[in-house]
This record gives C-alpha cells, structure tokens and sequence, in this order.
C-alpha cells in the first residue's frame, strides 16, 4: 500500500524510569516489567520525507542538529530489517531524516528512547494514514526498549506482570489514570552532571546482565518495587514513592560496579548531589528525592506545590555541581506530538 502521505514530523519525549528496565532477551523484550515518568521538555525532533527509491536496499539519509550523521543509521536500518515485513513504507521508499534533540546526547536522558518513540509514530503513521499507540510502542521497542515507555503520556508501564492488568512484553500501557493527581505535574528538574557521551553504552549494560550473579535477585527486587511503588502512587504516598524510587537508582548503578567487567557511570559531583539532597529533604522535611538513568546525571523529583522553593535551594546550593551550571527544568508531559 503506497502512503497517502510522504512528509511527516513528530516530537517525542524522552521518559525516566521509576523501576529500571535492565536486562533484555530476545527481540528487545524485559526481564523485567518497568514505569516511568513521560517528560515533556527533553524530546526528540524527527523530520522525515520519502523518496523514490535509487536502488534495491533502502538508502538512510540522516542529518543530526544540521550535521550528516551516519552513526545512528544502522540502528535505524536494524529496526527497519525487523519491521519491513509489517511496515513495507520502510523498504519501498529511500528516507531522508532531520532530526534534533532538546537535550544533550548520549548523556543519560535516554536519547534512543526519545529518538526511536519519534520514529515509530512516523512509520506508524506513514503506512496506516493514523496512530495506533499500542502499535507505535511495539516499533519503538524493536528499535530501542526504554522507547516503548515514551510514546505513552504521562506513566508508562512496559512488562508482563500479574499484578497489573493488560500489561505485555511486546509494548507500553498507560497507567496514569491509576495514582493520585499530585504525580500528573510531577516536576523532573535533570542536573546535568556531564553532558559528555557514557564511556558505555546501555546496550553494553543490558548484555552484561546475562552474566550477572546478582540478575535473579534484581528481578525478583523489581518484581515486587513496580507494585510497591504503584500501590504509593495510587495513595499519594510521596515519601514511599520516594524510597523505592532511590532504591531502584542506586541498584542499577549498583549493578553495573557488580557486572564483569564493572563499570561505573557515577561522576564525584553525582556523589555530591546526592549527600546534599538528602541532607536538605532531612532538614526541610520536603518530600524531594532522586532517581538516575544509565548516566551520571541526577533527576530531582518532587510535587508541582513545592516547586519555587526547590528552584531557589537548586540554584544556591546544587548549580555549582553541574557542568556549567546546566541544569534543565522539566515536568510529566503528555507523549508525542504530529508537528507537521
């Protein structure tokens, strides 16, 4: 079926997950079922035209920021291998991509997972004419895990689970509409410790899991943290939420100083952020708490209704550990957007 369309753009966020994905088999699929936070600033822009093909294979012309950029074009060129039979737009056409991120790369904000939700709204769209938000999070996932939670607004929940229903291996559900209001404008304010690439890559990460003497107990962990945490987010239980969300950070770094080899993503001024904020959230009483990505960077998450006072403590007292002072303001956002 040739598209009726041959131009599409579409933003997609990024999203931070509450309880980690960390561990994959086969075609892209969790050891574990995870929930994240959508955001709304940290996107990814995707502008894409179809052309007439040149030649039998598919040519990917990809310009990053308004730079050519080959290196992300074999990750697009796998997606596409897994998908042509389903999505035959992708082997009829030669695709011209102009993409950008609101956000500094391959620092830890999940840029695959904002890049790759993007792109599959645009083949999605591209070969039906119309979104199917249950079919865009499944391309997602074959391009990049983590992308089949950012295509889902708000709360996303990626993972077969008993204890939730409609959940699955093969794409995101929505559970927003399950937990108290509060975390609908739930503040995410990303403390860019470095904006530098990881010195490893997630995959790498997720590879080195399957000869990890600690995976049974991290899965079984996460088993039982995504129903605790959901429980405190349907009662609204901000300082519960909290610890289980501190306690899934800290375990997945943990996991990576525990892989063979290890590695370690954490920076001094991560450290630092972290004494501090604990130190303020036992003074304050406020319920501030943090969670990391695969990254060095820190994600300060606390409720819309302290929001100034957060602000203020941030710049007096944690700006100084950030690379040049960077630090960028997000909030729960509402998914992907058609821009054009």
């Amino acid at each position: 079926m040739r598209p009726q369309i041959r131009k599409i753009s579409y933003e997609a966020p990024s999203n931070i997950a509450l309880v980690k994905y960390w561990g994959k088999y086969g075609n892209q699929l969790p050891t574990n079922a995870s929930v994240s936070f959508t955001l709304s600033q940290c996107k990814s822009i995707f502008e894409i035209e179809l052309l007439e093909k040149r030649q039998n294979r598919t040519t990917i012309d990809l310009e990053f920021e308004g730079i050519k950029n080959d290196s992300f074009v074999p990750k697009i060129q796998k997606l596409f291998d897994k998908i042509e039979n389903e999505y035959s737009v992708v082997k009829d056409y030669d695709w011209k991509i102009k993409s950008s991120n609101t956000f500094p790369h391959s620092s830890g904000i999940a840029s695959s997972a904002s890049s790759m939700a993007c792109l599959a709204m645009c083949i999605d769209e591209l070969q039906h004419g119309e979104i199917d938000i249950q079919r865009a999070s499944m391309i997602a996932r074959m391009g990049s895990g983590s992308a089949s939670r950012s295509v889902i607004p708000r709360l996303g929940w990626w993972g077969a689970h008993p204890a939730q229903a409609l959940t699955s291996q093969e794409y995101a559900i929505p559970v927003w509409q399950e937990v108290y209001e509060i975390f609908h404008t739930y503040q995410n304010t990303i403390l860019i410790v470095n904006a530098g690439e990881k010195s490893v890559s997630s995959t790498a990460g997720h590879d080195l899991m399957n000869s990890n003497e600690y995976a049974k107990v991290r899965y079984q962990n996460a088993y039982n943290n995504i129903v605790d945490l959901i429980g405190a987010m349907r009662e609204g239980d901000l300082d519960r939420f909290g610890e289980i969300v501190e306690f899934e950070a800290m375990s997945l770094h943990a996991l990576m100083m525990m892989s063979h080899p290890s590695f370690i993503l954490l920076k001094p001024n991560t450290l630092n952020i972290i004494e501090r904020i604990k130190s303020y959230r036992n003074e304050t009483k406020l319920p501030v708490y943090f969670t990391l990505d695969a990254g060095p960077n820190i994600h300060l998450l606390y409720p819309q209704s302290i929001k100034s006072e957060v602000e203020n403590w941030i710049d007096s007292e944690l700006k100084q550990f950030c690379e040049n002072g960077l630090y960028i303001k997000d909030v729960v956002g509402d998914g992907p957007k058609k821009i054009g």
